[in-house]
């Protein structure tokens, strides 16, 4: 097999942030590589996922820093939104994002090919064109893809990969689902003064977070206007001739009226048609590539990395995966990852984050826990006239004084985790939080005043 002159040593599938870094990283150990891409380079968090949405939320931030000048002795007069103007510039910088990816591509002088691949064989693959290209190994880096419900009428939704380009900004917002991804968009419409309801088939809202802070969030997010309605199946939806949408749930009587259903119900592992399965490669039960500890599948020459994969949904553990497999096999470094303290956060309003155990899991892990906890009033909201809470908590192991979790909810509280995330990776204890000084007046000060 060594001595098969292949087209090329790595060819990807996919050009998201995973397929980027395992391409750029496998040319600048000597490889020759090659990657496909069916729609544009830079995959779901920089062209339709966490960047644009990050943007949407610190353009919606305005509409509450504007309301609350006045009280610092700013006079704002004459305040209007224009959502095309913010929609649009956000789309450039998606543009911008685009040509930098490109960009890195080509400097490393990995070749592109922007058209579908499918997989043919063990070290061959297809391009839309008709072309076979052969490759020492095939790298799957194809993400993920929003989960469409079944139910009739579904096809007058929209997922999260539609909203960006909405013509208008709607008036009445229907959300399904209770995930980060609902959440966040929920922020960003409420903020931006739609009227938004949020309805979940469950009772549970951002499963996997501390139960303490899905609660505070539920309590701020409904103060400030949200609405849900728990354990509501769809069981329809209408479009009716002027563009608006009746939708039927089930256990309620009337139907909601919204001019745009935003379906937030999961993502799902991106291989439908790839011809993974015809080569032998196994699936999960999510379509999902099934690998081992270095991302290989069970065809040895096939490796796999991303959300693709279902193991951790999340763009850093992409990249990181895909640096990992371009060291270990065209780098000759046993790179590995570990996915134990990974930080994460839901840009909400306000924003959710945390690392590490949440109480219960830690009880369930370790038996005997204690839980620090502040819960204050952000010093921001005192002119603002809200009444909203910060809570942080602290879940730290009774016998060694380890710190297990660190959960936040609060204005910052992403920026803030951050750091503390590297404490809780090192294995630092409570007393060493409780043995540094406290940075004062911040937010940020909770964390060594727990109590």
């Amino acid at each position: 097999m060594s001595e098969v002159a292949w087209d090329y040593d790595l060819f990807v599938i996919g050009a998201g942030s995973g397929g980027v870094r395992a391409s750029r990283i496998a040319a600048a150990h000597g490889a020759r590589v090659a990657v496909a891409e069916e729609f544009r380079v830079g995959g779901t968090c920089v062209i339709r996922g966490c960047v644009p949405k990050k943007l949407l939320v610190y353009g919606s931030h305005f509409a509450e820093e504007l309301q609350d000048a006045a009280n610092y002795g700013w006079t704002v007069e004459k305040m209007t939104f224009d959502w095309a103007k913010l929609r649009d510039a956000v789309l450039r910088d998606v543009d911008r994002l685009n040509a930098a990816y490109t960009s890195t591509l080509e400097s490393n002088k990995v070749e592109r090919f922007l058209e579908r691949a499918t997989v043919v064989g063990p070290n061959t693959v297809r391009l839309a064109s008709g072309r076979e290209i052969t490759a020492k190994y095939i790298l799957i880096a194809t993400g993920a893809w929003p989960v469409r419900p079944s139910f009739p009428g579904a096809e007058h939704a929209i997922t999260s990969n539609e909203v960006f380009h909405l013509e208008t900004l709607p008036k009445r917002v229907v959300i399904a689902g209770a995930g980060y991804i609902a959440l966040e968009f929920a922020g960003i419409f409420n903020a931006l003064g739609c009227h938004v309801t949020v309805v979940n088939r469950s009772e549970t809202l951002l499963r996997g977070y501390d139960a303490a802070l899905r609660d505070r969030l539920l309590q701020i997010t409904m103060a400030r206007g949200i609405e849900y309605k728990f354990n509501c199946p769809f069981e329809r939806v209408e479009k009716r001739e002027d563009g608006s949408l009746a939708i039927h749930l089930g256990g309620q009587t009337q139907a909601l009226e919204a001019d745009v259903l935003l379906v937030a119900t999961g993502r799902r592992p991106k291989t439908d048609g790839l011809g993974l399965e015809d080569v032998g490669v196994e699936l999960g039960e999510k379509g999902e590539v099934l690998v081992d500890a270095t991302g290989r599948t069970n065809v040895p020459s096939i490796y796999a990395v991303g959300d693709v994969t279902d193991r951790v949904q999340l763009t850093p553990i992409a990249i990181r995966e895909g640096q990992a497999f371009a060291d270990r096999v065209f780098g000759g470094k046993d790179t590995r990852i570990s996915y134990d303290c990974i930080p994460s956060a839901v840009f909400s309003q306000p924003p959710l984050a945390a690392v590490g155990l949440t109480e219960g899991e830690a009880r369930n892990r370790y038996g005997s826990v204690k839980v620090y906890t502040s819960d204050f009033r952000p010093m921001k909201n005192i002119f603002g006239h809200r009444p909203e809470r910060g809570l942080y908590k602290m879940v730290v192991d009774a016998a060694s004084d380890r710190v297990l979790g660190i959960h936040m909810i609060g204005p910052e509280a992403p920026e803030i985790l951050q750091a503390a995330a590297i404490a809780v990776k090192a294995g630092l204890t409570k007393a060493a939080f409780d043995d540094t000084v406290a940075l004062h007046p911040s937010m940020a000060e909770e964390l060594v005043l727990l109590k």
